[in-house]
């Protein structure tokens, strides 16, 4: 059941525990039995194996399927690098998924979509802390079938950088 969590309503205190005092702004149970939060900084999921602990600026995207109840969210990773993917099942999903919504885009500080040709491109995309403080991070997204090896692409994305690193006061 998603809820925003508030005095007498929240998850067994063993799953609170492994947040280690972060404060949870929403939570859902998954299909599976783990456990979703979203605190100010970051996306949590407690299960019975592991806790991870996703930041808000790592997450690249987070699409829900409504047809199949699940979340899908892909975390940042560096140039031409697989990007790590999580399918998680929730049976209610709207307030959480509001709160994902606004955590992400919060931590967009700028993207740019640089066409590559023939429909194809890239978007070079910086982000942050959604609180507003800390550095920025620059990651690219690639189009299916966008050779990030292909010189002109890599020459295209370094190009994108350094523009909209100026375009922010970096460089």
């Amino acid at each position: 059941m998603t809820r925003f969590l508030r005095r007498g309503d929240s998850a067994p205190r063993e799953v609170l525990a492994e947040l280690h005092g972060a404060k949870p702004l929403a939570s859902t149970e998954t299909t599976d039995g783990s456990w979703l939060f979203g605190t100010r900084d970051a996306l949590v999921v407690v299960d019975p194996v592991e806790t991870r602990r996703i930041p808000w600026e790592q997450v690249e995207s987070a699409e829900w399927d409504q047809d199949a109840e699940t979340l899908r969210v892909v975390e940042v990773a560096p140039y031409g690098e697989r990007r790590p993917e999580h399918h998680l099942g929730l049976t209610d999903a709207g307030l959480f998924l509001a709160l994902v919504r606004e955590r992400v885009t919060a931590s967009v500080v700028l993207s740019r979509r640089v066409p590559l040709g023939r429909g194809k491109g890239l978007n070079v995309v910086g982000r942050r802390p959604p609180r507003g403080t800390g550095e920025i991070t620059w990651a690219y997204e690639l189009d299916p079938g966008v050779d990030p090896k292909d010189p002109g692409v890599r020459a295209a994305a370094e190009e994108a950088l350094r523009v909209a690193r100026t375009d922010v006061g970096l460089d």
